[in-house]
């Protein structure tokens, strides 16, 4: 006659699954438990406590093994978390009782990379960014008119901003955020930046070099010098109320990062590497734009959106998971 423990048939009761992984940090665990079915004696053992709790003695005697043989494949069981057993008292001394804990085992095989890549592509407007701080010259145009007032740092917190299609000042930071949901199945393999900028020149210069930066998350990606301030030919997008004599467009650059390091338009700039962004510790992926007061050329920037200068675009990142 088979003995009870009730909160072990109610953990039986329950039809529970085991899931295996073959990730690196997994592997141990997954292979006892692989270890532990490769026996036809344990595999009965598991089918004798499908529906009830035995000691060792009964599964001995119901399998017709030695028990010494029976408490071996017990102990294996047990290591792999395959069947649980507890010591309680019997009508001579104590006896050690055994459950199963779970109905079926499904193991994960490792992916292919090639099959599981996914690209997530987020353009943010120009105007949309969360913190600044600028130096003029400065200020922000919509396809309308002027945002604020010019050369008016307070006009950067003007809630209209959000509309701007044209940002300059001298020196200084944009800092945006992209939405970022982070799956731990799914790791960034790659984020790919791109933007139309030029420097800033008052009202513009075709030679006026200067270094503008992109930061992720506190990373320094990598500095691009622009050559100049575009002026004196109209860009494609750029509204009519807007002069000519004004800058009027931008080139379109792209900083990239991913495991080999961060790069300026296929070029290396960083030796910055994509696990060294920390992306798992926020909601967001932190970017700042802009120029810094002791870089080596000191010559602003102009940020275009998409319905200014040559490039329907606002600032673009796109995921590579």
């Amino acid at each position: 006659m088979h003995n009870d423990l009730s909160d072990l048939q109610e953990e039986i009761g329950d039809r529970r699954l085991l899931r295996l992984s073959t990730e690196p940090n997994k592997r141990e665990q997954t292979v006892a438990v692989l270890k532990a079915l490769g026996s036809i004696p344990r595999m009965a053992i598991l089918d004798h406590l499908l529906r009830q709790v035995a000691n060792v003695t009964e599964i001995a005697q119901a399998l017709d093994m030695p028990l010494s043989t029976a408490n071996l494949h017990v102990t294996t069981l047990e290591e792999a978390g395959l069947i649980r057993s507890e010591v309680v008292t019997a009508s001579r001394g104590v006896q050690k009782l055994c459950a199963r804990l779970y109905d079926a085992v499904i193991v994960n095989l490792p992916q292919s990379a090639s099959t599981s890549v996914t690209s997530t592509t987020i353009e943010m407007p120009v105007g949309a960014f969360y913190d600044c701080q600028v130096k003029p010259t400065c200020g922000l145009a919509s396809v309308e008119g002027v945002i604020g007032w010019l050369d008016d740092i307070a006009s950067f917190f003007e809630p209209d901003r959000i509309h701007a299609q044209l940002i300059w000042f001298t020196s200084g930071y944009l800092d945006y955020r992209f939405p970022h949901r982070h799956d731990p199945e799914r790791p960034v393999q790659s984020l790919t930046l791109s933007a139309e900028i030029c420097s800033e020149a008052a009202p513009y210069a075709l030679d006026w070099p200067s270094d503008i930066f992109v930061e992720i998350n506190g990373k320094l990606i990598g500095t691009w010098t622009s050559p100049g301030d575009f002026g004196g030919e109209r860009g494609a997008l750029t509204p009519a109320w807007w002069g000519e004599w004004n800058s009027q467009y931008g080139l379109l650059r792209q900083w990239r990062v991913d495991h080999r390091g961060s790069f300026i338009d296929d070029v290396q700039s960083s030796p910055v590497q994509i696990t060294d962004l920390d992306l798992e510790s926020n909601p967001y992926i932190a970017v700042r734009i802009g120029v810094k007061p002791d870089a080596t050329n000191v010559g602003g920037i102009n940020l275009f959106g998409k319905s200014f200068g040559n490039y329907a675009q606002d600032i673009v990142l796109k995921i590579v998971q």
